[in-house]
C-alpha cells in the first residue's frame, strides 16, 4: 500500500489534498489480484451500424458507442415509448389489461406493419400491447394513442413530455408509430436509457417483449427481433426500419447475473442487423464482467477529522459499489481515495466528503463519490483550542 500524506496547516480552509493510493488486491482484497482494465466509453471495436451503444444495465457503464448522441429516425423502435406510456397507466391503475379501446377508421387504414384490427371494433389493452410489441402494429399504436389521449398528436406530445421526465434529452415524438416525420427523432443513448427504465421499472409487463409470436384475428405473426431466436439469453426489445433510418434494433440479453442493452441503427439489411447485433452482444459478454467492490455501508477508508468530537470518519458507499471492467486489464490499475485531510467538522451523515477514483493506467478513469458514514459534531471553543494544540504537537494522526 502506498500512502502519500501532506501535513495540513492549522486552518482547515488551507488543508492539503490527501490521497490514499492502492493497487489491486490491497484494499480489503479490492480486486482480488485481477488487475482489471477500467472501461472507457469508446471501445476500440468497430461496428457497421451508423449509430450504436452497448451498456451494462446494472452499472450503466458504456462498453461501446458510436454517434450515440446523434439525432436519428428511430422508426418502430420508438414504439418502446408507446408501450411505456401504457405500462405507466397500468401501474398507477388508470388502465387495466382487460380494458377495451375502440378502433377508428384512421387506425384501421394505417399502413405499414399491422395487427389487423377491424374498424369500429373494441380491442383489449393486453392484445394491443402484444400487437405493438410482437407484431409492431402501427394500427395498434393508433388505437392506443386515440384511446388514451384526445388524438395521436396529443399522445405524441405526452410521449415527448414523458421523455423529458426520463432525461431523454434527444427525443421528440410526432406520432405513436415511428412513421417517418422530420420531428420524430431519438438518439441511440436515449433508446438505451428508455429500455433500461422499462426493464427495471415495469418487470410485470416486460415479458411481452420476449414473446416470439402472437395471433390476432386469426393471423399469426412472429416477433422481428432476431436475437430472440439465437439462444443467447435475449428477452427484448424492438426492431425498426424505414428507408431513412435503415435497419435498427434495441435489444437486451441476460447471461448469468449480467444484463446488457444494445442499440444499433442504420444497418443495410435484415441479415446485417441480425449478425451485427449478435456479434456486439456476444463481445460485450465475453470481454467485460461486473465486480462488486464494496458491500452497502462497508467502510472504504477512515479519514481524519478536524476539530470534531470524533477523530476518525468512516467513508462509505451506502448502496455498495459494483463496476463493469474489461477482462483484459493489467496490474497497473490503481484505486485512489481522495479528500482534503483532515475533514473539518461539523459533518452530516450522508454528506459527500471524498471521491474514489479508478485509473486503468492508460487514461481511463472513473470517479465515484464517497459518503460520510456517521455524523461528527464540531467541538466548542475550548475543545477547538485543545484540538489545535494537540495537532501542532502530535501532527495528523
Amino acid at each position: 500500500m502506498t500512502l502519500n500524506r501532506t501535513a495540513p496547516q492549522i486552518a482547515p480552509q488551507t488543508a492539503q489534498a490527501f490521497a490514499l493510493v492502492l493497487r489491486p488486491g490491497l484494499l480489503l482484497g479490492l480486486l482480488l489480484g485481477l488487475g482489471l482494465l477500467l472501461v472507457r466509453p469508446a471501445a476500440a471495436l468497430e461496428t457497421k451500424a451508423r449509430e450504436a451503444i452497448l451498456i451494462d444495465s446494472a452499472t450503466g457503464t458504456v462498453l461501446l458507442e458510436k454517434d450515440a448522441d446523434a439525432s436519428m429516425p428511430p422508426a418502430s423502435m420508438s414504439k418502446i415509448m408507446t408501450a411505456h406510456m401504457v405500462f405507466d397507466r397500468l401501474r398507477d391503475g388508470r388502465l387495466s389489461l382487460d380494458d377495451e379501446l375502440p378502433v377508428s377508421e384512421k387506425a384501421w387504414r394505417m399502413g405499414g406493419s399491422k395487427m389487423f384490427v377491424e374498424v369500429n371494433s373494441q380491442v383489449r389493452v393486453e392484445d394491443l400491447l402484444r400487437g405493438v410489441i410482437v407484431q409492431s402494429g402501427n394500427d395498434a399504436c393508433i388505437v392506443i394513442a386515440e384511446g388514451l389521449s384526445r388524438s395521436e398528436e396529443a399522445f405524441a406530445e405526452e410521449m415527448t413530455e414523458r421523455a423529458r421526465e426520463l432525461g431523454l434529452t434527444g427525443s421528440s415524438f410526432a406520432n405513436a408509430t415511428g412513421w417517418p416525420h422530420p420531428e420524430h427523432r431519438m438518439t441511440a443513448r436515449d433508446l438505451a436509457i428508455l429500455a433500461r427504465d422499462t426493464i427495471e421499472n415495469y418487470p410485470e409487463f416486460y415479458h411481452f417483449y420476449g414473446e416470439t409470436e402472437f395471433t390476432f384475428n386469426g393471423i399469426r405473426q412472429g416477433n422481428r427481433n432476431p436475437l430472440l431466436y439465437k439462444n443467447m439469453g435475449a428477452d427484448g426489445l424492438k426492431t425498426g426500419h424505414t428507408e431513412e433510418a435503415g435497419y435498427g434494433l434495441t435489444a437486451s440479453a441476460v447471461r448469468g447475473d449480467r444484463r446488457l442493452i444494445l442499440v444499433i441503427n442504420g444497418l443495410q439489411s435484415v441479415k446485417e442487423r441480425s449478425e451485427e447485433a449478435a456479434r456486439l452482444m456476444a463481445w460485450g459478454f465475453r470481454e467485460f464482467a461486473n465486480y462488486a467492490l464494496f458491500q452497502p455501508g462497508e467502510t472504504v477508508e477512515e479519514a481524519a477529522v478536524w476539530q470534531g468530537e470524533a477523530e476518525k470518519l468512516p467513508l462509505v458507499f451506502p448502496e455498495g459499489l459494483t463496476v463493469t471492467l474489461s477482462r483484459k486489464a493489467r496490474k497497473d490499475m490503481t484505486v485512489t481515495v481522495k479528500y482534503d485531510s483532515p475533514i473539518p467538522a461539523p459533518i452530516t451523515e450522508g454528506q459527500e466528503v471524498a471521491t474514489l477514483e479508478i485509473d486503468d493506467g492508460n487514461g481511463g478513469i472513473m470517479t465515484f463519490p464517497l459518503i460520510a458514514g456517521a455524523a461528527v459534531e464540531r467541538f466548542g471553543p475550548v475543545g477547538r483550542l485543545f484540538s489545535s494544540l494537540k495537532f501542532m504537537v502530535l501532527g495528523p494522526r
